[in-house]
C-alpha cells in the first residue's frame, strides 16, 4: 500500500505543527519520520493513522482519500512506545485482541484466531509463551507482543511511534535488526518515529528528516549522510566540526591555511562542516589542515582526539578505530597535518542557506582530491 501526503498542515493554537507537508511513501517501503522533539514527526504519524485530523490538505492510501474513513476502517497497524498491552489477558489474547473484538462475519472462528495468533508469536520469535501476562515478560518481549498484535488484523500500513524509545540501548539494538527481519518477511509498508540517528539510518529505506514542522530532507541513508541539504541536517545525523572558512581563488582557507580546492564559483567567508570520522592523518608532503594534539582518548573500540588550529585556537574532535594505523601519530602537545576526507561548505549567513545561494559541495572519500 503506497501513501501520498499532499499539502498537510496542522496547527495547536498559534503552534505551527505542521506546514504545507508532501510526501510519497512507496508500498512496501520502511520510513523513518526523524527529527527534534517538537519537529511534527508524531503529529504526522497520527494524522495518517486518523488519530488526528490535518487542517489542511490530503491523506491517499493506494489512490484513495482516507481523511473522511474513520481509524478502524484504515487497516492501520499502531505500535506506541509504552506498549499499552491490556495487563489482565495473556499475551495470546492480547495479540488476538483485534480480531476478536470483530464484528459478525468478519470475525474468524476460535480455532482460527489462536492459530493466527499462535503464528504470529513465532513470527516475533515468542513461540511457547502465549500463556504468560505482560508483567512475566521483559521489556524488549513486551514490545515484540505489541507488533504481533499490531500485525494481527493484517494491517496495510504499520506505524510505529518511538517503539523501542522505553527500551535500554542494548535491547534497543537488537530489536532494530528483528524488526528489519521481520519487515523483510511480511513487506508492509511501515513508518516509524524516532529522535535516534543511529536507529533511523540502521532501519530505513529512506529517512524522512523533519524540522519546525517542515520536511528537512528526504532521502536514502547514503544520500542524507553523505550529501546533507541543509547545516541542520548536517548536525542532526551526528558528531559535527564546525569551521570559520573562507573561499578564495578557487581554494578553501582555514587559518590562513589552504587546506582544499574547491571549485563553486563563490568567495567569502563560509563555514566548513567534517564529521570526526572524516578526519585522517595527511601524508608528509601532502597539504591538509596543520593542528596541534590536546588530548588522546580511548572509548571501546574509538580512540578519539581533540586538535586545536593555531592561531585562532579553535578546537575539533577526530575520531579514529582503535587500530587504525593513525592513532599512534596523535601525540599530545605534536603538530599533525590532517586531511579532510569529505566536508560541506555552507554560507555563513543563514539567511543566504535558507535562499540556496550556497548549496552543499562534498569531496568523495576515494576521490578526495586536496589543493596543492
Amino acid at each position: 500500500m503506497d501513501i501520498t501526503l499532499n499539502t498537510i498542515d496542522k496547527q495547536f493554537g498559534q503552534f505551527k505543527a505542521l506546514d504545507n507537508i508532501d510526501l510519497h511513501i512507496e508500498s512496501g517501503e520502511l520510513i523513518a519520520l526523524l527529527g527534534p522533539s517538537g519537529s511534527g514527526k508524531t503529529t504526522l504519524l497520527r494524522i495518517i493513522a486518523g488519530l488526528e485530523f490535518a487542517d489542511g490538505g490530503a491523506v491517499y492510501f493506494g489512490g484513495e482519500d482516507v481523511v473522511a474513513i474513520p481509524l478502524r476502517k484504515r487497516q492501520i497497524g499502531f505500535v506506541f512506545q509504552h506498549y499499552a498491552l491490556f495487563k489482565h489477558m495473556t499475551v495470546r489474547d492480547n495479540v488476538s485482541f483485534g480480531l476478536r473484538v470483530r464484528k459478525g462475519e468478519t470475525r474468524p472462528d476460535k480455532a482460527v484466531i489462536r492459530r493466527r495468533a499462535d503464528e504470529l508469536l513465532d513470527l516475533v520469535q515468542l513461540s511457547g509463551l502465549g500463556d504468560r501476562y505482560p508483567h512475566q515478560l521483559s521489556g524488549g518481549q513486551r514490545q515484540r507482543v505489541a507488533l504481533a498484535r499490531a500485525l494481527a488484523i493484517e494491517p496495510k500500513v504499520l506505524l510505529l511511534d518511538e517503539p523501542f524509545g522505553a527500551l535500554d540501548a542494548k535491547v534497543r539494538k537488537e530489536l532494530r535488526q528483528w524488526l528489519r527481519e521481520l519487515h523483510q518477511k511480511t513487506g508492509v509498508t511501515t513508518l516509524f518515529v524516532t529522535h535516534d540517528q543511529e536507529e533511523a539510518l540502521e532501519l530505513a529505506d529512506r529517512v524522512v528528516i523533519m524540522s519546525g514542522g517542515k520536511i528537512a530532507q528526504v532521502g536514502s541513508v547514503d544520500e542524507v549522510y553523505e550529501r546533507p541539504a541543509s547545516p541542520l541536517v548536517f548536525d542532526f545525523l551526528g558528531s559535527t566540526n564546525r569551521i570559520p572558512a573562507k573561499l578564495q581563488d578557487d581554494h578553501l582557507i582555514v587559518g590562513g591555511q589552504q587546506i582544499a580546492r574547491y571549485n563553486g564559483n563563490q568567495t567569502g567567508n563560509v563555514t566548513l562542516y567534517v564529521r570526526p570520522g572524516d578526519l585522517r592523518v595527511a601524508g608528509v608532503s601532502d597539504p591538509g589542515l596543520d593542528v596541534t594534539v590536546l588530548n588522546v582518548q580511548r572509548t571501546g573500540p574509538i580512540v578519539r582526539v581533540t586538535v586545536e588550529i593555531p592561531p585562532t585556537g579553535q578546537r575539533l574532535s577526530v575520531e579514529v578505530p582503535h587500530l587504525h594505523h593513525d592513532v599512534k601519530q596523535f601525540v599530545p602537545q605534536q603538530t599533525v597535518r590532517l586531511r579532510l576526507m569529505q566536508f560541506s561548505v555552507f554560507a555563513a549567513e543563514p539567511d543566504l542557506i535558507n535562499e540556496g545561494v550556497l548549496t552543499p559541495h562534498l569531496i568523495g572519500r576515494e576521490r578526495s582530491r586536496l589543493a596543492q
